[in-house]
């Protein structure tokens, strides 16, 4: 299993020490950022790939519980709070557990151990050879091709498909999940925000690559794989 990527949201110093020092005694867990608000949290989804929130619930401006009814596609969600008159309301929210202040490992652990079992019960099965996959766009599924895709861009909290026939597409999911639902034999992800079929590349420009219809950049931390895999694919 890969390790479960993890946010800290809290506007506490404290519980935010508290949280790090625990995550940092369980291997399946990655902390790729702590933050203080709403704010920083969002542009954290935005830069990074995250399974898990530890979301406290009293936070100013905008609450816990206000910031995950924002989002389209959160991650699974432990809430933290000094509070226990928000519990009903926490797993209203699809929440997988909900943690005390001050959070004792031991407490912490058990939450974990939850959050593995829903990633276990929701692990998606061996997929199907296909060359295409359904999209709903408004009332009604559209087929769309492996082969008709420029190329994909990351945009907030849903993603763009960019089409050979000009068309624009818009999909409530992750970049990662096209990452690893398209074939790697054609398709790579060569920025944080872009997923690039190869054969509609025209031309590469120092760090830019050129489509018929765009240009799209090369990011610094896939710059070698890419050039890599040009040069032996």
């Amino acid at each position: 299993m890969n390790p479960i990527k993890c946010l800290i949201i809290d506007d506490e110093p404290i519980a935010r020490d508290v949280l790090r020092v625990h995550i940092s005694k369980l291997p399946e867990l990655q902390l790729v950022q702590e933050c203080r608000n709403a704010a920083e949290a969002t542009e954290a989804l935005y830069e990074h790939e995250i399974d898990l929130l530890f979301l406290d619930i009293h936070m100013p401006v905008i609450t816990g519980t206000e910031f995950l009814r924002s989002l389209r596609n959160p991650p699974l969600v432990i809430f933290t709070t000094a509070y226990d008159n928000h519990a009903v309301e926490g797993f209203e929210l699809n929440s997988v557990d909900y943690l005390l202040k001050p959070v004792s490992f031991e407490r912490f652990y058990q939450a974990v151990q939850r959050v593995r079992e829903r990633l276990q019960l929701h692990a998606k099965p061996a997929p199907v050879q296909t060359d295409h996959f359904f999209l709903r766009q408004n009332l009604k599924l559209i087929k769309v091709a492996f082969a008709d895709i420029v190329y994909i861009q990351a945009e907030r909290d849903f993603c763009s498909l960019y089409m050979t026939n000009g068309k624009r597409l818009l999909a409530g999911m992750q970049l990662k999940t096209f990452e690893e639902m398209l074939p790697a034999a054609s398709f790579m992800r060569v920025h944080r925000s872009y997923i690039v079929q190869l054969s509609q590349i025209s031309a590469i420009n120092g760090n830019t690559l050129e489509t018929a219809t765009a240009a799209i950049p090369v990011g610094n931390s896939y710059r070698d794989d890419f050039f890599r895999r040009i040069k032996t694919g």
